[in-house]
């Protein structure tokens, strides 16, 4: 129905609204020729006449200048002018000294200084008193003959054949403006508006004309066709909105409510002729059966990884303690000072181990991954209760962020305290450590963790522990970590980035 209303009406409503645009069109290409011709005949009529009359009065002008004017020069010149003005010619004629030599019968206008007459401008526009001055010096330039012509004669001469309304003929110089003549309704509306330049070229004549006022019949012939075209939308919407916009509205509707393991019945709350759609409600029907099916099936299969996972994380823990346990057994039947001491560094690293295992099994159903702050917490509490006698007052205090690692940092995080803790034991038994672990505020996914003591200072016998033993685990370490370990031997300050889990 939309097709065939589309078809119906769409032909109609393109050919009115290109006869009413070439119409328009035809109008404004013809108001612009007339317009142009105007501006053009205008500018010549009044170029012509300034010329005319500026012949005249350089003939005057130099006359004087060269003192062979006879007495009666003034009256022709005035006779001339007067031809061609009607309300009466206005000429002067100045020398250098400022004195007049000859003039019309008429008042001088204002708006030139005296001082002003010999300036170079050929003519120029006086709006305060309505008038243009054309000006012209002997060859001498001791003389000056100025001539004066009123906004009346100027639209008189300016006055094209051509009849046009709501025109209006503007001289602009510069930005010195005079309004020539106007005709007819000055409302607001589009204007047109076309210039040509006079001889003196500086001065611009500008013709204006503004379009009529819009009529009733006017404005229905531009809109008839967006109105044709807006009730053959509103038509075709109609009918599309009822059969096929809306029911996929409602239809969308139930699949965004769709929840994962929900079996979707969308044909009972659409109705619709539309066979498309309801073809596409049971497709989608069907998909929600098998995605029901699918689920259940992978929750079956995710509960049973699940329980795996957490079965195998057990019994490595449960492993580690009895590995743990079995090295505390032989550690007691052994005698000599040095075996006892590498039985408990033995232990100390498998119990550290082991606190991995423990905190990342504890956080494997939020799937956080492992927590540093209680992993760092129960390691310190291990490294204490199996410290040696001598470092049984060793203290270890912790600063550190809610922040959550993966278990392949967490090994080998948990081997670094492990081996920082009991070198800075060895070194300073009755020293404390201090263990922080801050968030870098600039990256999220790193955190530094920075170990302090009085046991980690440099020294002789520090070199000498690193030499053997310590540096080589400890530069492992850093590179697993894929970081460098950097030590403040001054400071007893050993710090490296980690990675965290934003």
């Amino acid at each position: 129905m939309f097709l065939i209303l589309t078809l119906a009406l769409l032909p109609l409503g393109l050919v009115a609204l290109v006869a009413s645009l070439q119409a328009i069109r035809t109008a404004d290409l013809e108001k612009e020729a007339l317009l142009r011709v105007a501006v053009t005949q205008s500018a010549r009529k009044l170029t012509a006449d300034l010329q005319s009359d500026r012949t005249a009065l350089e003939l005057t002008v130099n006359a004087i200048a060269n003192r062979a004017a006879d007495p009666g020069m003034c009256g022709r010149l005035a006779f001339f002018l007067s031809s061609h003005d009607t309300d009466g010619a206005r000429f002067y004629i100045y020398d250098k000294a400022g004195k007049r030599l000859c003039k019309s019968d008429n008042d001088e206008p204002t708006g030139i200084a005296p001082g002003a007459r010999f300036d170079r401008p050929v003519a120029q526009l006086l709006p305060t008193s309505q008038y243009l001055v054309s000006r012209v010096r002997s060859r001498n330039g001791q003389v000056v003959g100025l001539a004066y012509y009123s906004r009346m004669h100027l639209e008189s001469i300016a006055d094209p054949a051509t009849a046009l309304q709501n025109r209006q003929l503007t001289l602009r110089q510069g930005d010195v403006k005079l309004i020539v003549s106007r005709s007819g309704s000055a409302a607001m509306g589009h204007t047109a508006s076309l210039s040509a330049r006079l001889d003196p070229p500086d001065i611009i004549l500008t013709m204006s004309v503004r379009d009529p006022p819009a009529t009733v019949a006017r404005l229905l012939s531009l809109f008839l066709p967006l109105v044709m075209w807006f009730a053959a939308a509103a038509i075709g919407w109609f009918v599309v909105n009822r059969l096929l916009i809306r029911p996929l509205v409602l239809l969308r509707r139930v699949v965004a409510a769709y929840q994962p393991g929900e079996v979707l019945e969308p044909m009972q709350r659409v109705r619709t002729p539309a066979q498309e759609i309801v073809a596409l409600g049971e497709t989608f029907r069907e998909i929600s059966e098998d995605v029901a099916t699918h689920e259940a099936e992978m929750a079956e299969g995710l509960d049973t990884q699940r329980k795996l996972t957490r079965e195998v994380h057990h019994r490595v823990k449960n492993n580690l303690q009895i590995i743990a346990s079995l090295i505390s057994l032989h550690a007691r039947s052994a005698h000599e000072a040095e075996a006892i001491e590498a039985y408990a560094s033995i232990q100390r690293r498998v119990d550290a181990l082991s606190v991995v295992h423990r905190n990342h099994f504890a956080e494997l159903e939020e799937n956080r991954g492992v927590g540093v702050r209680p992993l760092i917490s129960e390691l310190s509490a291990s490294l204490r209760g199996t410290a040696p006698a001598k470092a049984r007052r060793f203290a270890i205090q912790i600063e550190s962020d809610n922040l959550h690692i993966s278990q392949d940092v967490a090994v080998p995080i948990a081997f670094l305290i492990t081996e920082l803790v009991e070198l800075a034991m060895m070194m300073a038994p009755q020293s404390t450590m201090r263990i922080s672990v801050h968030q870098d505020e600039a990256r999220p996914d790193r955190a530094l963790l920075v170990m302090q003591s009085r046991g980690l200072m440099a020294s002789d016998e520090m070199t000498s522990r690193l030499g053997e033993r310590y540096g080589r685990v400890l530069t492992g370490l850093s590179r697993q970590l894929r970081s460098p370990l950097e030590h403040d031997g001054d400071a007893g300050r050993y710090a490296i980035a980690i990675t965290v889990i934003p």
